[in-house]
């Protein structure tokens, strides 16, 4: 196989490198990813200007647009021959309704509307822990080879979300289970010289039972399959 890596954090992200770590057991990584961190971009694409392609490596390009030139652009002229596109590690979580709203995910739904099937991965973050990018790529490589498997069906791809677990814990379960519809919070604080800032608690944000967000802050590894059409 073949793939293109991307993400919304940049092509100096950790968890990229963690995500082409994981993906090295199962195929070729070209990575196509943003050339500085593009989070919470959702779905923009660049008009009106020219976007450029920067070489970075032997299999590493850096875009000067969003995720979802990257797809673009990756596809078109960079990695024609990919047979799946993979986006992440992104850091910190893409569940419910985040998922609107990532460049992560984007990058794939994009991919997808071309006819490339692909999936998303994002890992969970708690205030006061380090991410463990080399246990999130173990933990990675057989979820990718599970959905790698898989028959390729139009319209489908994977929104997948690790738990922040700490060091001394057991490997999570994967568990398959439906996007929770909840919004985030409404809550905005003001700074009188700059306006207002998206201030809601992340983690007081409302679940339902067995969708993704309450399967992935109880500790286990949510899957969840996305449908376009």
């Amino acid at each position: 196989m073949k793939f293109l890596v991307t993400n919304d954090d940049g092509i100096e992200a950790a968890g990229l490198e963690a995500l082409v770590h994981a993906a090295r057991p199962l195929g070729e990584s070209i990575i196509v990813a943003p050339a500085g961190p593009q989070s919470g971009v959702s779905h923009a694409v660049t008009w009106g200007r020219g976007v450029q392609i920067e070489a970075r490596g032997e299999k590493g390009f850096a875009i000067h647009g969003t995720p979802a030139d990257c797809t673009r652009l990756g596809l078109l002229h960079v990695v024609k021959d990919a047979t799946w596109v993979l986006s992440g590690i992104n850091h910190g979580s893409n569940l419910g309704a985040d998922m609107y709203y990532s460049g992560t995910v984007a990058a794939v739904r994009e991919a997808v509307l071309h006819g490339w099937p692909g999936i998303a991965l994002s890992h969970y973050f708690k205030k006061g822990m380090e991410y463990d990018w080399p246990r999130a790529a173990r933990w990675v490589t057989p979820v990718l080879a599970d959905l790698l498997a898989r028959k390729i069906e139009p319209g489908l791809f994977y929104n997948v979300n690790l738990p922040h677990l700490p060091a001394d814990a057991e490997d999570p379960a994967v568990v398959w289970c439906p996007l929770d519809p909840n919004p985030l919070p409404l809550n905005y604080r003001h700074e009188e010289e700059s306006g207002l800032y998206y201030a809601g608690d992340y983690t007081l944000r409302a679940r339902k039972e067995g969708a993704d967000v309450a399967t992935c802050f109880g500790g286990s590894i949510a899957v969840t399959e996305v449908r376009l059409l």
